[in-house]
C-alpha cells in the first residue's frame, strides 16, 4: 500500500494527500514533521535527506518533493485524466504547479506571520509586504484564468492541485484582499470537490 509521510495541516502534504485521494488510491499517512517529530530520525533521513515532508513510498520506490510526487501519481494512475497526454497539455499543467512555489514565496511571510507566530512576535511589516506582493502575484493567475474553468483550461489537472493548495491559505488567512472575479469562481469550482474539501479546506493552523 502506498504510505505518505506528513502533517495534515502542511501545505505541501496537503498536495500529495489531495492527489491520492482524486485518484482514488488507498493509502496509510503517518504523521511527521513539527510536533510529529520523525522527519530527523535516522530512518527517514534515509527515505528523505532533507528532512522535510512529504514522503511517500510506492512499493519500494521511495519519493520526496510535492510536485514530483503529485506528477508521480498522476503519471502512474491518472495518465489521460489528471495528467494529460498532450506533451503540451502537460507542460502547461507543470507549469502551473511550478508557478504555484512563485505564489507560496509571497504568501510565506502572510501565513507564518498571522498563523505560525504568537500575536507579540509578529513582523507586521513583512507581513503587510508579502500581502502586497501576493496580490499582485496573483494578478497572474486571475488574467489566465480568464474564460477557464481550470488553469490549463476547461478540464481539472494536476497542474490545479499545487496552485489550489496555495491559493486556499491566501483565501484563508485573516488579511484585507481585493476580489479575484477568475479566481473567486475557479476556488468555488475546487471547493466542488470532495478530496478539496477533505484535505486542503480546512482550518488553518
Amino acid at each position: 500500500m502506498l504510505k505518505i509521510w506528513g502533517r495534515v495541516n502542511s501545505v505541501n502534504v496537503k498536495k500529495a494527500l489531495w492527489a491520492a485521494d482524486e485518484l482514488g488510491l488507498k493509502y496509510e499517512r503517518i504523521d511527521a514533521g513539527m510536533e510529529h517529530g520523525v522527519t530527523k530520525t535516522p530512518e527517514y533521513l534515509k527515505m528523505n535527506p532533507n528532512s522535510l515532508v512529504p514522503t511517500i513510498e510506492d512499493d519500494g520506490f521511495v519519493l520526496w518533493e510535492s510536485h514530483s510526487i503529485v506528477r508521480y501519481l498522476a503519471a502512474k494512475h491518472g495518465m489521460g485524466t489528471l495528467c494529460p497526454k498532450d506533451l503540451r497539455a502537460r507542460a502547461d499543467a507543470e507549469r502551473w504547479m511550478d508557478w504555484a512555489f512563485t505564489f507560496q514565496n509571497a504568501m510565506r511571510p502572510v501565513f507564518w506571520g498571522l498563523i505560525r507566530t504568537p500575536p507579540e512576535k509578529r513582523d507586521a511589516k513583512a507581513i503587510e509586504e508579502g500581502r502586497l506582493k501576493s496580490i499582485d502575484t496573483l494578478q497572474v493567475l486571475e488574467k489566465s484564468l480568464q474564460g477557464k474553468a481550470y488553469v490549463t483550461g476547461a478540464v481539472f489537472t494536476m497542474g490545479d492541485i499545487p496552485v489550489g493548495c496555495e491559493v486556499q491559505r491566501f483565501m484563508r488567512v485573516p488579511i484585507e484582499r481585493p476580489r479575484f472575479p477568475n479566481v473567486d469562481a475557479w476556488f468555488e469550482r475546487l471547493r466542488q470537490r470532495p478530496a478539496f474539501l477533505k484535505n486542503v479546506d480546512i482550518p488553518l493552523s
